[in-house]
């Protein structure tokens, strides 16, 4: 398995660290190499070193709490097959949004935080491989193969709904205005009954429910080599660059 450059080097776990704090802080557009690097006690050198270019940098930040989401995924589905089931899955992945500032930021478009990096085709590359969207694309098969979701209804249309459904639970949660004279004591619950409504209640058995999670594990680990092959490959272009 590929590993992230700050692994082995203590400046460049600064860097981020440096870099993340002054992002949430100001957003990409107030944010440079060169204050990052004053503020990591750095010289500007090291930063390129490590990262070819700004963009390289702090798309590498937006990867790197992706990543941080699928481990968690990983671990859950290891130690507990049970939360493959839609119902617990969906939830999870709004409070994944909720809870990483650049995972939300890239889910909702925020260009305030994130700047021209929205757009950036990295960006849409990591949302295309680690994003909700492309998370219930992969899994509804998945769902639908071991009896967890109903297959009276074309694959496309159903992915379609489950994602309108998740959007929306999520710009709820985020915007509080949406839905300002409607309010729920467990908005989870409702996530959890609308997904079964929406899925079906499924007819898996336990040896179902553990297919899914094997092969949710199968899937979310090839997708974190595909973003750690991207990361390593930023560092090669930092070195290429500090040695040019």
């Amino acid at each position: 398995m590929a590993a992230l450059v700050e692994q082995d080097s203590a400046k460049a776990a600064r860097i981020l660290t440096v870099a993340q704090e002054l992002v949430l802080k100001r957003g990409v557009k107030g944010v440079t190499v060169a204050e990052i690097a004053e503020k990591a006690h750095v010289g500007k050198g090291t930063v390129y070193l490590y990262w070819g270019t700004k963009e390289d940098l702090l798309v590498g930040l937006f990867a790197r709490e992706f990543l941080a989401v699928v481990e968690g995924s990983i671990d859950a589905l290891t130690t507990d097959p049970d939360a493959a089931r839609p119902h617990r899955l969906c939830p999870q992945l709004i409070h994944n949004g909720l809870e990483r500032p650049f995972v939300r930021a890239l889910q909702t478009g925020d260009s305030d935080l994130l700047g021209v990096l929205t757009q950036h085709p990295r960006s849409t590359e990591l949302l295309g491989t680690l994003g909700p969207a492309a998370l219930m694309y992969t899994v509804l098969p998945v769902w639908r193969q071991h009896r967890l979701a109903r297959t009276d209804w074309p694959l496309e249309e159903q992915a379609y709904a489950l994602q309108a459904l998740m959007a929306g639970f999520l710009e709820t949660t985020t915007r509080a205005h949406t839905l300002r004279e409607v309010t729920v004591d467990a908005p989870d619950k409702v996530i959890a009954a609308s997904v079964t409504a929406l899925l079906g209640p499924g007819e898996a058995t336990p040896d179902d429910v553990r297919a899914t999670a094997d092969e949710g594990l199968r899937l979310l680990r090839e997708k974190r080599e595909l973003v750690l092959a991207s990361l390593a490959g930023d560092h090669d272009s930092g070195q290429e660059t500090g040695q040019g």
